[in-house]
């Protein structure tokens, strides 16, 4: 995994989007295995208590479960992987539209503006 952090947020949220976005986009599916915290802190290069907190909140949250002997897996929850891209997809929207009506774009707008450069992208 590629691990780039900005100063904007907090680390351990940097931590928890990133496997929410591999869940959502199905690179982490249901009963996959996690690295240890300390693999993963040394893969980050953060601190192994940030690692920690953020796995902690995934399972919080019931993305992730732990199993004492066998260490931590992705949940295996219906839906979990839409409803992830549902929650990802509308906040992106969220702050798209938040944007365009700060520089003086109205809703339909902004809505043309995306569907004409959709049209237009290259991957």
């Amino acid at each position: 995994m590629k691990w780039e952090f900005n100063d904007d947020t907090p680390i351990y949220l940097q931590i928890m989007e990133h496997f929410k976005l591999e869940i959502a986009s199905g690179n982490l599916k249901a009963g996959d295995k996690i690295p240890s915290v300390r693999e993963l802190a040394i893969e980050a290069g953060v601190n192994p208590n940030t690692m920690q907190k953020a796995l902690s909140e995934l399972e919080r949250e019931g993305l992730l479960v732990s199993q004492r002997t066998s260490g931590r897996s992705v949940a295996d929850r219906a839906g979990a992987s839409e409803l992830l891209k549902n929650d990802i997809s509308n906040r992106l929207m969220e702050d798209f539209l938040k944007n365009m009506l700060k520089i003086g774009y109205s809703k339909e707008q902004s809505v043309e503006a995306f569907k004409e450069y959709a049209e237009s992208y290259k991957e």
